[in-house]
């Protein structure tokens, strides 16, 4: 019985984890020889594993001479998660009054509307 490879996902996921236990800076080339033996990735698909990392905000990267280096920490994603909270109850605090708005607005227009029919 043969063992299916990773997902994309399990692949990120797997990856992420790979440097916040590391909490190191490293190059391409270090990522593709340490993922293979440490998470179970192909060398292959690092480098795509780390771009989407990239891409998605969950993985840091620069540029310092001729090389690139890229680097997570746990405390980032925690921040992260903490800005989308903050940002989610702002949110929800300014549709909260919109609706308080527009729910006074109807109630008062539904009195002016009973009002005026009572008077006519």
């Amino acid at each position: 019985m043969s063992k299916k490879g990773l997902s994309f996902e399990e692949k990120k996921a797997k990856m992420l984890q790979l440097l916040h236990e590391r909490r190191e800076f490293f190059q391409l080339k270090e990522l593709e020889k340490l993922a293979p033996k440490e998470k179970g990735i192909t060398a292959n698909s690092v480098k795509d594993v780390v771009q989407a990392l990239v891409d998605d905000g969950a993985i840091d990267t620069d540029k310092i001479g001729g090389s690139v280096h890229f680097w997570s920490f746990p405390s980032k994603l925690m921040n992260n998660k903490k800005r989308k909270i903050e940002d989610l109850q702002n949110q929800l605090e300014t549709s909260s009054k919109k609706l308080k708005s527009v729910n006074e607005s109807l109630q008062a227009q539904v009195f002016v509307q009973k009002s005026q029919g009572r008077v006519t």
